[in-house]
């Protein structure tokens, strides 16, 4: 029987433990870092990567795909939605110009009682759903990426130029933070037998990678990715590929992971799409469905900012 798929994760963190390379990093913090790190996940039988070894909310990390998706920008939606994982960054940004050490709720309440304190302070920068659905060339016109993989898909389907990324260097000093899953490429394999359909996979490169907080979120929001263009598109799910740049576990996950390695995973669980939206916009929370999905208790860390 093959090793749990899990496994792959839970040997990063522990190769990080291990041989990481201690560093300082952005934040201050200090990580353990490890270079050019990869996982595969097969979902063609349905069942979808979210880590057993702690609770992940898959919710919440759909609720964020979707909001990519979006091309939206700004915090105030996914706070309509009690999805707060992006507030840290504006919450910083306005203490330091402010000097009002306001709390997060008092912060979060106050982008969602004022459109124009959302405007002002609620605002992302030009981040990933910006690059994704309204990338703005030097000539100014916009460009739709993820319109043009699902086009491409249909209609040159063995194409090697069905990419998406985020890493526009011309728009990077104005995000609240530099896109970290930053290129996609699909891949579609040949169909299986006479009546077969063909397979769609998707790799990642994400340039820099928490292990602990990060890759977990990440990965289940990907396989969720890969499943609606699939359904857009009319193939099966094939492999989502991931593969990270800076991989790291921050000095201050240590005792964290340390006790995730203690734990043994168990089964994942299918998702299933209820529905085929009309198009990839036409997506909500209520057309996904997760059957099955048990877990070690959830394991709380802080994020570095």
């Amino acid at each position: 029987m093959a090793p749990h798929p899990e496994y792959q994760y839970l040997g990063i963190i522990s190769d990080l433990l291990e041989l990481g390379d201690r560093r300082m990093d952005r934040t201050g913090e200090g990580t353990l870092s490890l270079f050019g790190k990869q996982m595969r996940f097969d979902l063609s039988d349905g069942t979808i990567p979210i880590f057993t070894t702690k609770k992940v909310y898959w919710k919440t990390s759909a609720k964020e795909m979707l909001w990519f998706l979006t091309g939206q920008t700004n915090i105030a939606s996914l706070l309509a939605q009690n999805v707060k994982i992006w507030t840290d960054w504006p919450l910083a940004k306005y203490r330091s110009a402010t000097g009002e050490n306001v709390s997060q709720d008092d912060f979060e309440a106050r982008v969602l009682g004022s459109d124009e304190f959302a405007t002002k302070w609620g605002d992302l920068g030009p981040v990933y759903g910006k690059q994704w659905r309204r990338w703005k060339d030097a000539d100014g016109v916009e460009h739709d990426q993820i319109a043009t993989v699902i086009s491409t898909l249909k209609s040159n389907p063995t194409s090697r130029r069905i990419i998406f990324h985020a890493w526009n260097v011309g728009e990077l000093d104005r995000m609240a933070l530099h896109p970290c899953h930053m290129t996609y490429q699909f891949h579609v394999s040949s169909p299986d037998g006479a009546h077969g359909r063909p397979r769609l996979s998707m790799m990642v490169h994400q340039r820099s990678c928490d292990i602990f907080l990060g890759a977990p979120f990440n990965i289940c929001q990907q396989a969720i990715l890969l499943a609606m263009i699939a359904q857009q598109v009319d193939m099966d799910r094939g492999e989502l590929v991931w593969i990270g740049g800076d991989t790291h576990l921050y000095l201050n996950h240590l005792e964290q992971a340390r006790l995730q390695l203690s734990r043994t995973p168990l089964p994942f669980p299918t998702f299933e799409i209820k529905r085929k939206a009309k198009s990839i916009d036409d997506y909500s929370i209520d057309d996904f469905e997760v059957v099955g999905y048990q877990s070690h208790e959830r394991i709380e860390a802080p994020v570095a900012v």
